[in-house]
């Protein structure tokens, strides 16, 4: 090749490094050293860990500032989920219609943030001021290594879970004013417990409550759970709504819960079962009161003695020794610690009861005429329980008593296995318990809307009366006595404790009468039965009158 080439060829490269504003020199020289297009350095190092400060405070502040503009599509980008944020902000300013939006952060704890939202709510010439308090946290995105919000419905608001939206408009449902048996005006301000309760019978009787729908800014669920208001734009007129709640036992029912975690307690009328509190102290929304499914432990004893009373295995005052152990079908059972054996001839049917003796009942199950389907026939012919009937005003669970084979037979008998129950499911085995009648719970009147009452057969007046008296002497010389001795009238109660797989305590579980009130509360903050939720049922025993 000639020479003069050579020369125009590196003219030419010079020509263009020039000519190139640095761009092109940076990838002619890279590509002499052998990098790639990312510099003579390499590629710069991608970042891990956890956001640092600067990083935290630098994504807050454009997501933020992009939020408070109604920019969806821009605050999403700053969030490691853009399509869910990019709806659920566009649906804040469309849907909700939020505007004059101004967020305030608080000092930061680490990569959280919480921050305080003020702006205003305005539908059709209605317009309302809107403040409320949520959180977000800072995370190091997986595949960019870029500080972004960790997406969650509660940025947005601390109510939403996920799927759900904002929405302000004619409300769904006409306002109720709900009133208890004496025509006290039942809020969720003034009982906290029940306001998903409300918004039940709101959903489900606003219509026939005679009321006109106002304006709101609510929450509308994607699992169709009735929307929860927020903020009220124009009240409508509301409906009222009577319930057979009582005002004092519900305000007893509440405090007597929040000494508990995760409590829960109902009491009826046992002559009628009419619901006079429901209350929950937990940490969502769900009326585990009504609609808990899980293990009662040894309250379920009152049904498994009225199976073996009722098929002729023994009666109160019958045999039913408390061995140490008691296996069945390869399983062994044992007592609560500290309970002494007793496989003397005075070890009846009423002595294992009022101890809790779980001994007692299981050496008894495998006894002719029983099998197992004895206490699933039991629990729904007599007791009304695990048909799938009961209509009680609002959604509840109607317990699930199933025949079991193997050792699943044995332990449903002590409440464990595969029996479910909730606390509104104990109460009424209470009340059938000592009236000998199953008289379906409810908390609004069938007349409102003509639903038919689930039946059941009940007791007989012999097996009442033992169950009853076997009750009365476990809350007076019985595990029950603690938590009872400040109750007065004709008591009776029984305990329970609900072993939990994958949990270091059992729950405790406790259902009693007063009169003719029956109460049963659960509560998961573990224990034996009159550990904690016996003194939440006798709270409410004392406020029954």
């Amino acid at each position: 090749m000639p020479k003069g080439v050579k020369v125009a060829v590196i003219g030419g490269v010079f020509a263009v490094m020039v000519g190139g504003a640095g761009y092109g020199a940076y990838n002619i020289v890279s590509a002499l050293n052998g990098g790639g297009a990312t510099g003579a350095a390499g590629p710069a190092a991608e970042r891990t860990g956890p956001p640092d400060a600067d990083e935290v405070e630098e994504t807050t502040t454009k997501f933020f500032a992009a939020w408070e503009k109604g920019e969806a599509a821009q605050a999403s980008t700053y969030t490691d989920n853009n399509a869910a944020a990019q709806a659920l902000l566009s649906a804040y300013g469309k849907n909700a219609h939020i505007t004059g939006v101004t967020i305030t952060p608080g000092a930061a704890r680490g990569t959280t943030v919480p921050f305080t939202v003020k702006a205003k709510v305005s539908y059709e010439g209605k317009s309302k001021p809107l403040t409320y308090k949520s959180e977000l946290t800072v995370v190091r995105g997986r595949t960019t290594g870029r500080a972004l919000v960790d997406w969650q419905p509660t940025v947005v608001h601390p109510q939403l879970k996920r799927d759900d939206t904002l929405v302000t408009g004619e409300a769904a449902n006409p306002p109720i004013e709900a009133v208890d048996r004496d025509g006290a005006v039942l809020t969720k301000e003034k009982y906290p417990s029940l306001g998903p309760v409300l918004d039940a019978l709101r959903a489900k009787y606003g219509d026939k409550a005679g009321g006109e729908p106002g304006v709101e800014l609510s929450i509308r669920h994607a699992d169709e759970s009735p929307d929860t208001s927020l903020l009220t734009l124009s009240k409508g007129r509301p409906g009222k709504l009577e319930t057979t709640l009582s005002a004092s036992v519900q305000a007893a029912a509440e405090t007597a819960v929040k000494k508990y975690a995760e409590s829960s307690v109902v009491a009826l009328k046992t002559g009628t079962g009419e619901v006079l509190a429901v209350a929950n102290h937990r940490s969502d929304a769900f009326n585990a009161a009504f609609e808990g499914r899980v293990a009662p432990g040894s309250t379920m004893k009152i049904l498994t003695a009225a199976m073996l009373i009722d098929n002729g295995v023994t009666s109160m005052n019958g045999p039913a020794p408390c061995p140490p152990t008691a296996t069945w079908r390869s399983q062994t059972f044992k007592n609560l610690d500290g309970l002494k054996p007793d496989e003397s001839a005075n070890a009846t049917l009423a002595s294992g009861f009022l101890r809790s003796c779980n001994t007692a009942f299981i050496k008894l199950v495998d006894e002719d005429p029983l099998t197992d389907a004895s206490l699933m026939n039991e629990a729904q012919e007599r007791f009304g329980l695990g048909r799938d009937d009961w209509k009680t005003g609002i959604v509840s669970f109607d317990g699930s008593v199933p025949a079991s084979t193997g050792p699943d037979r044995a332990a449903n008998a002590i409440g464990q296995g595969e029996v479910q129950m909730s606390p509104l499911n104990m109460a009424s085995v209470t009340a059938t318990a000592i009236t000998g009648d199953f008289r379906q719970p409810y908390l609004i009147a069938p007349a409102l809307d003509g639903r038919q009452l689930a039946t059941a057969k009940g007791l007989s007046s012999s097996t009442a009366a033992q169950l009853k008296q076997m009750m009365r002497l476990t809350a007076t010389q019985g595990t029950a006595r603690p938590a009872m001795s400040t109750v007065g009238g004709d008591i009776g109660a029984k305990t329970g404790s609900a072993e939990v797989d994958g949990k270091a305590t059992s729950d405790s579980w406790f259902t009693g009468f007063r009169n003719d009130v029956a109460a049963a509360a659960m509560s998961q903050q573990g224990g034996h039965g009159g550990d904690a939720a016996g003194p939440i049922v006798a709270a409410v025993l004392r406020a029954s009158g």
